[in-house]
């Protein structure tokens, strides 16, 4: 089953093209590895998914990218509701300058979720007030995070003083806080330390039950123990796409067969 669906997409920024004629089916409730050399467009790639792309004046797309059938291009789309719908964690973490708790928190408020109709209050709102049901959501988006055991008891601590790890941890619950339906992850683990990093991989392992994971790593061992599906671009084709254990192991292109084997970096 595939909610994203890529059609003839090209990207240039300036007079540079990024990506030339993508098109693919990216498969729902997956973890999705996007690999390939630096310069080769994979964050190009993610960031088109919720267009972050527009935020750069140079940047012009081609093409089409269908989410549940609808065009996220076409220029009425409410690219704010997109965003809600497709969240985005990036390389380092930014806590935002404010408590462990309101980082968590302010998500909702920004987009005006009520959050008294989320699995995560069910029900608290009425019977214990708003206080009590925004303690329960955030509680619960730390836990999906894996970080509520290290921080339950200095929830109002500043944000800022946790360790690197910690605060990649925090910004995904940030972003599940907005519950999202697609999570775009660029090189989540790179600035992070090895018992961080697994941390995370470990929570993306859980969420794929619930969510579509598509994260880019320079790392060929990370995609192979955490991919379910692998989207191989070099210089701006897209070279193979298929199900991990096919990739690795029956890599179809000569490419990808130099890429996992080292030859070409």
């Amino acid at each position: 089953m595939s909610r994203i669906k890529i059609k003839q997409l090209s990207i240039s920024y300036g007079n540079h093209q990024v990506l030339k004629n993508v098109s693919l089916d990216i498969p729902d409730r997956q973890i999705i590895a996007v690999i390939g050399p630096s310069g080769c467009g994979k964050t190009t790639l993610l960031k088109s998914m919720n267009r972050l792309l527009d935020l750069n004046e140079d940047v012009a797309v081609k093409g089409e990218i269908f989410i549940d059938g609808e065009n996220i291009y076409r220029p009425d789309i409410d690219v704010t509701a997109l965003r809600k719908r497709v969240g985005f964690l990036p390389q380092h973490p930014y806590p935002l300058p404010m408590s462990i708790f309101d980082n968590v928190a302010f998500g909702p408020k920004i987009h005006g979720l009520d959050i008294s109709s989320t699995p995560a209050v069910s029900g608290a709102q009425e019977e214990t007030g708003k206080k009590e049901g925004m303690r329960r959501f955030v509680e619960h988006y730390l836990s999906l995070a894996g970080l509520w055991d290290e921080v339950k008891d200095r929830l109002h601590s500043p944000a800022a003083k946790l360790s690197i790890g910690q605060q990649q941890r925090l910004a995904l619950a940030r972003v599940l806080s907005i519950e999202p339906e697609i999570i775009l992850a660029d090189e989540p683990t790179s600035a992070l330390d090895p018992i961080s990093a697994k941390l995370v991989e470990t929570q993306f392992k859980i969420l794929k039950q619930d969510y579509t994971i598509i994260f880019v790593t320079h790392i060929l061992r990370q995609a192979k123990r955490l991919a379910d599906y692998i989207i191989f671009l070099y210089m701006g084709d897209l070279v193979e796409h298929a199900t991990a254990g096919q990739f690795f192991s029956e890599p179809r292109d000569e490419k990808t067969r130099a890429y996992i084997t080292g030859e070409i970096s």
